[in-house]
């Protein structure tokens, strides 16, 4: 499963669902830095091989006094499948507080505040022209709404212009508030997409 998606704004429970693999990028929803991630390996797969075949996950690797002693043995577990230069000393701090951050405020209280609030945008950016699915079709954290096909072909630039980012692809929109966005923010970006679409 690649859960980037969604990890750190949707509930998930590896327990429950009993998945493989679940790979996550750690710079969308974990608030973490590019170049970091983590990857869940079922307990039935910990002994598999790992893609990467560097020496840092090799049997002892952390013993530096004996890394001349090259062995072709991996680390018991999940560690085998680690990313070479794993101890990467500027990123992984900042992926840590992010991820504690997380997990102090609550990934279910994440999810709860993000579907009450992307509810509320849903309506109001029906009202001025645009189609979102009801929250049967899509994930509580997440709009892409469909534009009229009226939409200018630099919306997105306009939208820039007054310091509004989200992205098009194709014939929607790609918006994802997050806790940091308060009511002013939602209230200008109806306001300016109901005014660059003339509705």
């Amino acid at each position: 499963m690649d859960l980037t998606q969604s990890c750190g704004a949707l509930d998930f429970n590896a327990e429950e669902v009993q998945p493989d693999f679940v790979a996550v990028a750690g710079y969308k929803w974990l608030l973490g830095p590019y170049a970091t991630g983590f990857l869940y390996v079922g307990p039935e797969h910990r002994a598999g091989v790992p893609l990467e075949r560097n020496w840092i996950t090799r049997k002892g690797a952390s013993n530096f006094a004996r890394l001349i002693d090259y062995t072709d043995e991996y680390e018991p577990g999940a560690e085998r499948f680690d990313m070479g230069e794993r101890s990467n000393f500027a990123l992984l701090p900042a992926f840590e507080s992010a991820v504690r951050t997380l997990l102090g405020w609550g990934v279910d209280n994440v999810e709860r505040t993000l579907r009450i609030r992307n509810a509320d945008l849903s309506e109001r950016l029906n009202s001025v022209g645009l189609f979102c699915p009801p929250e049967s079709e899509r994930g509580p954290h997440y709009l892409c709404p469909r534009l009229p096909e009226s939409a200018p072909d630099d919306l997105t630039a306009r939208l820039k212009a007054e310091g509004i980012f989200i992205s098009r692809r194709g014939d929607r929109l790609r918006i994802t508030p997050h806790l940091f966005t308060d009511d002013k923010d939602t209230d200008r970006l109806v306001e300016r997409l109901a005014h660059f679409l003339q509705v």
